[in-house]
Formats: structure tokens, sequence, C-alpha cells
């Protein structure tokens, strides 16, 4: 019997180092990233979780998480063609009731028609250590990271992380809301550019176009404003044609073209 097991053991060696030595295999470091991660932000007690990797191992999958880098998933078979894979790339925070509540990693490998996308949810707990790993839809898994760095009911609150600046551009919009001047949905909106330009969550390419658009327009921002830029447009106009028939120039107006 001692024969036949170390027989047996010697087999899973051979496949082992032939896996590691086989040019197919997709081992980790050929995994192909398809974008870099984003810039580390939120809570800068989490920064120090940056540079490392907590791995869980569930049947035949490795899952690895590294905070502010990736996510990766290895199948722990001695396959040639075992798969290895990325199942997201640091993208953005989640934010919900104004609190950091899980961390995004998009872009992952493709799947079918989309790529691969995880959510990180940070609870509290002893030790740092990825607890549970699942898959709730297709191609988009749920990871739960616990951490002793998530413990203080305060740890997770945005407010804290922003800088002087934005702090106030949020107390301007609390003060909109308590006058009524503004809607819930105009301070939800305000809010959301407000994390987006501290870089805790991307914005899409369409508010990227629009954000341009907004900085050659900032002058038509409001209706008065608006209002304000046409009156003075209107007298520039007749100055210039009183001009133009001072020295006997003819003007042609160019009216609903």
């Amino acid at each position: 019997g001692l024969c036949a097991s170390a027989g047996k053991m010697k087999v899973v060696e051979e496949p082992n180092t032939f896996g590691l030595n086989n040019p197919f295999l997709p081992q980790t470091n050929r995994l192909q990233p398809k974008m870099s991660p984003s810039a580390i932000s939120g809570p800068a007690h989490l920064f120090r979780l940056a540079g490392k990797c907590f791995s869980f191992v569930e049947s035949t999958y490795k899952y690895e998480f590294c905070p502010f880098h990736n996510v990766t998933q290895h199948e722990q078979t001695f396959r040639w063609n075992a798969y290895s894979g990325i199942l997201g790339i640091w993208h953005e925070w989640e934010i919900d009731n104004n609190t950091f509540v899980g961390m995004w990693m998009r872009e992952g490998d493709s799947c079918e028609t989309k790529s691969r996308q995880t959510k990180v949810h940070l609870v509290c707990g002893k030790s740092n250590k990825l607890a549970y790993v699942s898959e709730p839809s297709t191609c988009v898994y749920s990871l739960t990271f616990e951490t002793p760095l998530v413990c203080h009911p305060h740890s997770l609150l945005v407010y804290p992380t922003l800088t002087e600046a934005l702090q106030r551009k949020w107390g301007e919009a609390e003060q909109l809301l308590y006058d009524e001047l503004i809607t819930d949905q105009g301070y939800k909106k305000i809010l959301k550019e407000i994390f987006e330009e501290a870089g805790l969550l991307k914005a899409t390419e369409e508010k990227e176009v629009e954000k341009q658009n907004k900085k050659i327009s900032l002058e038509f921002e409001t209706v008065e404003k608006c209002s304000k830029e046409y009156k003075q447009l209107s007298k520039e106009i007749k100055k210039l044609k009183d001009l133009l028939s001072q020295h006997g120039i003819a003007y042609k107006g160019n009216s609903g073209k």
C-alpha cells in the first residue's frame, strides 16, 4: 500500500513540474490585464493594504484579492490548460449613504460579450482575510474581505477623506438642499461630481465629453447668466451694426438660420 501511494505521489509530482514548464499554461505572470489599476483612493488607513494579496481556496479554485490592484482566479488542477484569469482590475469605490461600501474591480477577462467584474465587500474582522466568494450573476463575482481596519464606526465615511475644497463644496450643497434651492436629485448629482473629482468614482466616457463641453460653456450655467450674456451680445451686435452703417457697409442679417 505504501509503495502504491508513493507511486501515486510520484505521478502527481510529474504533471506539476510539466505544468510549470509548459508554455501553454496560463501562469499568473502570463495574465493579460486590459488596463492599469486606478490610483489608490479612499480612507488613508486602508492604503497599507496596497501591495499585499489575500487568497481563498474553494473547491478547485484559488481566488486572490490584491487591494487597489486586482482579483484573480486560478484553477488548482494539474490539467495542462488549467484556467488562470483576471476577475477584475481596481476601478472605483461603491458609495452608499455617504459611506464606502465596497471596491469595484472591473474590466477583467472577457466573458462572452462583457468583461468579468468583482465587487469586494469590506467587513469588520479580527484579521485581514478573504472570507467568502460567490458569483451572484454570470461573470459578476462577489468577495467578502474581513479586516480590523474597518471596525471603527467612522472608518468608512467618505467626508473625512475629501480635500477642504471638496468638503466646502459638499457643505454648500447641503445648504442649498436645506434652503430648498435644489432637489434631492440635484443634491445627489453634486455629490456624485464631488466623488468623481476626488477620484473615488470614475466618470463615464460620456461624462468626460460633457465635462469638456461644460468647460466651454460654463458662462451659460444658469438661465439668468444666459439672459445676461444674450443682452451683452445683442448690445455688441448693435454697436457693430452702427459702425458698419457709419462706413456705408451694408449689413445682411442671418435671421432664422
